[in-house]
């Protein structure tokens, strides 16, 4: 009983490390409900990982495993835009940001029962959409920090991230059947290119990370067979 229950424990940890970082965004702590959202996504590989390692899939796993990631990658990226977009005071512009938690539902619900995705996403994933939105706040200060984050542009991520969630757009997903060159080609470009921007600009690069992150899975999937 306690072997089978284990990866749900962890998934339990995922959803109360989401609630926790909406508490954060409450008080405007970005920065800590982003790191919520890195600690959730860890939790969100570990269970998965666990189970195929105890060999114990669930019903009720899955279901959680949903429910947990509704939390954390659907409600918790939206409201950390609202907050934004409250800072800026943008009245009823704010609540379109709410569209991030609507479309991650939908994402979620399709992914569940999408055969097409044990290979590839199609669609981006809700943890990297959650990645890039609550990261965006280490940006503030820098460079693009008033393109970011005027009203305009945080309408536009929310309505564009919104449509990626649910595009029929193959994304790469980092799961390797070998460790050829030739075969993983840009799942290595992603994995290198990620280490070397966090390396050099540390949590700001995570937005420019999950960026090339879709970008590579455009190139790859319009111009590159599907390998």
């Amino acid at each position: 009983m306690i072997k089978k229950n284990i990866p749900n424990a962890i998934t339990a940890a995922n959803l109360f490390t989401g609630a926790v970082g909406v508490y954060f965004t409450s008080q405007f702590e970005f920065e800590w409900a982003a790191f919520c959202i890195v600690l959730a996504a860890i939790f969100d590989f570990l269970d998965g990982m666990l189970a195929r390692l105890l060999k114990v899939h669930s019903e009720i796993g899955k279901q959680l495993d949903s429910l947990a990631d509704m939390v954390t990658f659907g409600f918790l990226p939206s409201y950390i835009l609202f907050q934004f977009l409250q800072l800026n005071e943008a009245e009823v512009w704010s609540f379109i940001a709410f569209l991030i938690a609507v479309f991650s539902a939908f994402r979620l619900a399709k992914f569940n029962i999408d055969t097409r995705q044990s290979d590839e996403f199609i669609g981006l994933p809700t943890p990297a959409n959650a990645l890039f939105i609550g990261f965006l706040i280490f940006l503030k200060g820098s460079f693009f920090s008033k393109y970011l984050f005027d009203t305009a542009s945080l309408i536009l991520i929310a309505v564009l991230f919104s449509y990626l969630l649910v595009a029929e757009i193959p994304m790469i997903a980092l799961k390797f059947k070998n460790l050829k060159w030739q075969d993983n080609i840009f799942r290595y470009l992603t994995i290198i290119m990620a280490i070397i921007l966090v390396a050099i600009f540390q949590f700001s690069a995570v937005p420019i990370v999950i960026l090339i992150y879709i970008i590579l899975s455009i190139i790859k999937y319009s111009f590159f067979s599907r390998n």
